[in-house]
């Protein structure tokens, strides 16, 4: 399949210069491709996004300069070793479509070198058993080296999990984030409901099985990719269960008035119209345009009629005298963050910020925050979220809070199937713990 390495090279091309997002780039290469072409680029791609750093640490006993190469050979070689340490094709199988694609690339552009592609990776399969898996740093300073090395993750990160966690359970937590995350629906139950949709899945012969915890939940096992799914049109949301349990700390009500204050793609938006039984008005407000398409779709989708979209920042003021004349019954914000809780989903989020980052993502999510409090009722509750695993951007954004805002308090969420994860009003899930997407979520309210 040449064409299909040649694909998965260009589009990590793409991602590592931060053109592009991996679902959008694999989205926009593989229409044409069939079922078992577009799952082999997709075990390529995403893999090479999880172990990026892996195999550099491989190609770099090999290769004297390998930052002087570029960056379509590096990831083109970064490809054909994924497939040599991580997946069962012939070794002569990959070495010689990567000279290929390789070639492919010398029609355009001098500067590729198949032959060099051909010693390289010859090179690595004759001393393979010298650097098996796991591999072991020359110079190993202290664990997180390691850890770091062996699940391709930024060493400042590991070294935060070992402080809070421990060495056993951070080597859990980074091993979990390579792994494949469950396919996890949650049932439209304005339409049906999810013993109806299991059964109704099952009957097209998709292996599904109700999510343990979260209650319209549904995972899909096997080899399953969305549009096998077209026949339940309508019926379903593809929504992470961790992802499904935030909303029920918001606990909405029918005929409520409700603000998403970053609402895209919409997944906690149309849950809360499902709760509220579509009968109510949700704002669900969205500052980035580009995102503001799918977060339509999701609710045109799913025929709900109470939510109204809004394109703007709650932050600027002039913008948000459109929406925050009444003041709201309750208010999710599910603010930007560092994504580290979303990691076995984005695999590149890896890749895509420092430890300074997590200090920015908390000023911005405080000042957010500090704004949307103000739209809330007197009697109102509010939800604060993020998919990350960081105490910066959960914990000490609310201690922040609290200490300068001391009007408002924790409460302890009234659902109890969310007491497995609550620990002083604070709602934690982790991959590694429950198989689930990394979520912080806490309920704010007024005080008496």
């Amino acid at each position: 399949m040449p064409g299909v390495r040649l694909q998965a090279t260009e589009a990590l091309v793409r991602i590592f210069s931060g053109d592009i997002r991996p679902k959008p780039a694999i989205e926009t290469i593989s229409p044409s491709l069939d079922r078992r072409d577009r799952a082999f680029l997709m075990e390529i791609v995403y893999g090479v996004l999880r172990y990026r750093d892996t195999l550099d640490w491989i190609l770099g006993h090999f290769l004297k300069k390998p930052d002087s190469l570029d960056t379509r050979t590096v990831n083109n070689l970064r490809t054909a070793i994924y497939q040599l340490y991580f997946m069962r094709v012939p070794e002569r199988a990959v070495v010689n479509e990567a000279v290929e694609v390789e070639k492919c690339f010398g029609q355009k552009d001098r500067s590729a070198q198949p032959s060099l592609v051909n010693a390289v990776l010859r090179n690595i399969i004759r001393q393979k058993d010298q650097f098996a898996l796991p591999l072991k740093p020359e110079k190993q300073d202290s664990p997180a080296s390691e850890i770091a090395l062996n699940t391709s993750h930024p060493r400042w990160l590991v070294r935060h999990w070992i402080k809070r966690f421990g060495e056993d359970e951070a080597r859990l937590l980074a091993a979990a984030n390579n792994m494949r995350p469950p396919f996890t629906l949650r049932t439209n139950t304005l339409r049906t409901t999810r013993g109806a949709l299991l059964e109704q899945c099952r009957q097209e012969g998709m292996p599904v099985s109700p999510t343990r915890y979260a209650p319209e939940g549904i995972t899909v096992d096997g080899q399953v990719a969305y549009d096998d799914l077209s026949f339940a049109r309508g019926l379903f949301s593809v929504q992470d269960e961790a992802s499904q349990l935030i909303p029920l700390l918001l606990n909405p009500q029918p005929g409520e008035r409700v603000l998403d204050a970053c609402a895209a793609p919409g997944g906690k938006t149309t849950h809360i119209a499902q709760m509220m039984g579509d009968r109510g008005e949700i704002i669900a407000v969205e500052k980035d345009p580009k995102r503001l398409a799918h977060l339509r779709e999701n609710i045109s989708t799913l025929g709900l009629t109470s939510v109204k979209v809004i394109n703007a920042d709650v932050t600027e003021p002039g913008e948000r005298r459109t929406f925050d004349q009444i003041p709201f019954d309750r208010i999710l914000l599910d603010a930007p963050c560092s994504a580290t809780g979303v990691i076995r989903r984005n695999p590149d989020v890896k890749y895509r910020h420092k430890a300074a980052d997590l200090l920015l993502f908390r000023e911005k999510q405080l000042q957010l925050l500090k704004t949307v409090s103000r739209f809330l009722k007197k009697e109102g509750t509010m939800v604060y979220a993020v998919c990350s695993t960081e105490p910066e951007e959960g914990e000490q954004v609310i201690e922040e809070f609290l200490k300068t805002d001391r009007e408002f308090r924790i409460i302890d969420a009234d659902a109890p199937l969310l007491k497995e994860f609550i620990s002083g009003g604070i709602l934690r899930t982790f991959p590694h713990r429950h198989n689930m997407d990394g979520f912080f979520g806490v309920t704010l309210c007024r005080r008496d």
